[in-house]
């Protein structure tokens, strides 16, 4: 008998459907609950989205008897999905610093009869030596390390915390570890295997590509008005807005809000009270829009989130990826906009440099970390397939010609025709300044400005002076930044950056060597991802407000998340086939037994209202 004919693997399918409303598992979630049914250690890679908490909270429900420890950095994220099951009907518990003594004795008091399933916790909690004998006490079978790259020192992600957990093998030898991560590279994955102590572990890496997400990279020019041309794009959708610094967070949220945006801010500046205020409203859906700095979103499991706007670089490919992968979690089609200037990878720099010099950082992690920013700085300036980028970084192949998903495959940024002659102008700019000015100022030479800096210097009577005047300074700006990074032209690391000639840029000069810049293609309309396309084809519009609205009213009677309730995929489903029956709609995806009993009423009698016949009048059936 295979192992998914066995009495077994039937019973972890039939949760699978009776609870999540699920009629068929991916690939790599079979594999991955295979793994644990089998007691083998595991290294689970699947990018956000992918389904990685299934694979250990599915098992975990179908071991009855036994409390599988799921280990998570963050109590937003340990409360969202503790929620989440518990919606399923799932008795699920977390223990954290922000609950009572009440709160904690209660959890201990049922952990201790066998009745919890899934039990979250911090690693800080796991460290102390009086937890440690309570879970050898009980009957868990199983540890799951969600996030678990937070372990390596090569991440991007690391916390010292993690490294705590290695001793699980010599505190719990008999139990398996499971470790489930949404970005490691070869080197993180080696460090994750070796910190937790795997033992011969099924290694499953899943595809990174996200064909739903839509990406895109624009030069930087205001960031208000380009904030604002995203949120015309996603009227009445949810969506979290990442800055570089903490003042960047606070005057974006004050200019959005003057204007009438339900913005929100997030960073470690403010107190916990208000983080923890922002959360919850977007959780909720009382706030649709947050504007933070990276500490947001880990701990958000909000899975209808529509675009992720980026007003500064990523410091890391490995950092962009977690978080504009934050994004179409659902699924369904999502926008993921970069705005970029060449002066963020500095910006970064003197960061990272800075926070080592404070902290003496071993060397080599600051080295990784400057390397990591590199990448990130050549995925912004590449002219290859956002899409194919991102997923060759993570050594998979992409064998798309066309991703159909991003700015350079959607014709969005095109090649200048007179690149070459573009450069020879601005590093001939760059000579005649005899090499002692940055990026501003000969930008400001070659756009014609007339400013008392450029007077002063008699610059205005250069032969560069308004060569590029028939360019916007800000597309002016990025070429040079462009020639920067194609090293082309070296910029000091000084304090205030100069531009310097090298062999190369003499290269250009003498017309020995061939320059490639790019430009955006301004068009009337952007077109349409193929998954934007898809997502709504068949979709009834009116009823899928209709629906969205009904949820909403549902979640605050519950106090719950409307996400809880039903995911926007299912939504759009529903408004795609309208059922009418209980039948027809207990074989739509997502609809378990618990959320037809408590919600399927209400749905039913709005998608009958809407499509003209009588709404059922029994209670919806039950499984299939």
């Amino acid at each position: 008998m295979s192992s998914v004919e066995s009495p077994q693997w039937q019973q972890l399918l039939s949760v699978v459907n009776d609870v999540w409303g699920f009629r068929s598992l991916r690939p790599m979630q079979q594999q991955s609950m295979q793994a644990v049914l089998d007691r083998r250690d595991s290294l689970v890679v699947m990018p956000t989205g992918g389904g990685k908490s299934l694979c250990f909270q599915a098992p975990a429900i179908a071991a009855k008897g036994e409390t599988t420890v799921v280990v998570s950095p963050l109590i937003a994220l340990m409360k969202d999905q503790v929620d989440s099951l518990r919606a399923l009907d799932i008795a699920a518990c977390h223990l954290d610093s922000s609950q009572t003594e009440d709160e904690r004795s209660e959890v201990m008091r049922r952990l201790k009869s066998g009745t919890v399933p899934l039990l979250f916790i911090s690693p800080e909690r796991l460290t102390l030596p009086g937890f440690q004998r309570l879970l050898q006490s009980l009957r868990v079978r199983t540890f799951a390390i969600d996030e678990a790259h937070c372990i390596s020192h090569w991440g991007h992600d690391f916390r010292p915390e993690y490294r705590e957990i290695g001793r699980l093998r010599e505190l719990f030898p008999d139990v398996t570890i499971h470790a489930y991560t949404a970005t490691a590279t070869e080197q993180v994955r080696e460090d994750i295997i070796l910190q937790l102590g795997l033992i011969d572990p099924q290694i499953m890496i899943g595809d990174f590509d996200r064909p739903n997400l839509t990406y895109k990279v624009l030069p930087r020019t205001n960031v208000l008005k380009q904030t604002l041309e995203v949120l015309g794009r996603h009227h009445e959708e949810s969506g979290i807005i990442y800055c570089i610094r903490r003042k960047d967070v606070d005057e974006l949220t004050q200019q959005l809000k003057s204007r009438g945006v339900n913005a929100l801010a997030y960073h470690a500046g403010l107190s916990a009270q208000e983080r923890r205020a922002s959360q919850e409203a977007f959780r909720s859906e009382r706030c649709d829009i947050v504007v933070a700095t990276v500490a947001f979103g880990m701990g958000i499991d909000r899975s209808n989130v529509r675009f992720v706007l980026h007003a500064g670089m990523p410091k890391s490919i490995e950092h962009y990826q977690q978080e504009a992968g934050r994004a179409g979690r659902d699924g369904l089609e999502a926008e993921c906009l970069l705005l970029y200037s060449g002066g963020d990878f500095f910006t970064w720099k003197s960061v990272i440099e800075k926070s080592a010099e404070e902290q003496q950082s071993d060397r080599e992690h600051t080295l990784e970390s400057i390397r990591h920013l590199e990448g990130m700085n050549g995925y912004c300036r590449s002219a290859s397939c956002r899409h194919r980028t991102l997923v060759e970084h993570f050594g998979q192949p992409f064998a798309k010609a066309n991703c159909a998903a991003c700015d350079m495959c959607l014709g969005e940024v095109e090649t200048e025709a007179d690149s070459t002659v573009i450069a020879q102008k601005i590093l001939s700019c760059v000579a005649r300044v005899k090499e002692r000015f940055g990026v501003g100022h000969v930008t400001a030479i070659l756009h014609g400005d007339d400013t008392e800096r450029i007077r002063s210097n008699n610059h205005h009577l250069l032969t560069t002076y308004a060569l590029l005047k028939n360019h916007s300074g800000d597309q002016i700006r990025d070429w040079v930044y462009q020639l920067v990074h194609q090293n082309l032209v070296a910029q000091t690391d000084d304090e205030y950056p100069i531009l310097r000639l090298n062999h190369q840029s003499w290269e250009v000069l003498k017309q020995q060597r061939e320059v490639r810049l790019l430009r955006t293609v301004k068009r009337s309309r952007s077109r349409a991802s193929q998954a934007d396309v898809t997502s709504w084809e068949g979709v009834d519009r009116e009823l899928f407000e209709t629906l969205r609205r009904l949820r909403r009213s549902i979640a605050d009677q519950r106090s719950q998340p409307p996400y809880v309730i039903f995911g926007d995929n299912t939504l759009r489903e529903l408004s795609r086939i309208r059922p009418t029956t209980s039948e027809a709609m207990r074989r739509v995806h997502g609809i378990g037994d618990a959320k037809m009993r408590d919600f399927g009423l209400d749905f039913l009698a709005a998608i009958c209202n809407h499509v003209g016949e009588d709404a059922p009048v029994t209670r919806p059936m039950l499984g299939e």
